[in-house]
């Protein structure tokens, strides 16, 4: 079953299955999730959905008016587009019409229209594979040791301060300049980071629970959708 939602992580913690053995696990939390908008081929040139999640108390006039449009009261934090023309999701909607209200219908029949709350158990199932995307936390400007791993410099035979030094980074006369993406020190973290594959644990009408860790701090904004790569 194909599906889409956008959550909220709220933490890690262990379960122990069937078997006794004990499951690593993040909970997302996603009970105020909207379906602001779809977009299609033929108007915009791709396809996707616009969600929205999390309440707040202020936002900027041109989201206020997008909401209105959508016919939806309460203020949102969080605003993404979904994009589903790749990786094979294309072939699993399809836009749909029903009077005035417009949506949008998956391969197992499950329909949602703009304006529409959406939750987690209209599209995820117990055990199948989900994709999670977010931004993954920023650790500022950091070394090589850090950064990449670098094994440094021997701690004796004299050495003296370049221990935790990434070496020369040099060249010669030819090229006379360093490559670009070469391994040095610099900012690390703060990044999109997608992770396959998950398997979901529990699911019910407001929370996610997935096996495994997802990237990003507790309360940082997370996509989740299905894993289509083996269907």
């Amino acid at each position: 079953m194909a599906g889409f939602i956008l959550g909220i992580k709220e933490g890690q913690s262990q379960v122990f299955n069937q078997k006794g053995e004990r499951v690593p696990v993040t909970y997302i939390k996603a009970d105020d999730c909207y379906l602001i908008g779809i977009k299609t081929k033929e108007k915009n040139g791709y396809f996707s959905v616009k969600l929205g999640i999390k309440k707040t108390k202020r936002i900027k006039k041109p989201i206020k008016g997008e909401l209105k449009k959508a016919s939806i009261q309460i203020l949102l934090r969080f605003l993404k587009e979904i994009r589903l023309d790749k990786n094979g999701r294309e072939a699993k909607f399809k836009v749909i019409e029903e009077g005035e209200k417009r949506g949008i219908i998956n391969d197992s029949g499950t329909k949602v229209f703009i304006g529409d709350k959406l939750k987690p158990n209209f599209f995820f199932k117990k055990g199948e594979k989900v994709v999670v995307s977010g931004t993954s936390k920023g650790k500022g400007f950091q070394g090589v040791f850090k950064r990449y791993g670098f094994a440094g410099g021997p701690r004796t035979h004299g050495q003296s301060q370049h221990e935790r030094a990434p070496g020369s980074v040099g060249m010669t006369t030819t090229p006379g300049r360093i490559f670009k993406g070469k391994r040095m020190a610099g900012r690390m973290g703060n990044e999109r980071v997608t992770i396959k594959g998950l398997e979901v644990i529990d699911v019910s009408d407001d929370h996610l629970m997935i096996k495994g860790f997802v990237p990003g701090v507790c309360g940082g904004l997370l996509e989740v959708v299905s894993d289509l790569r083996n269907d």
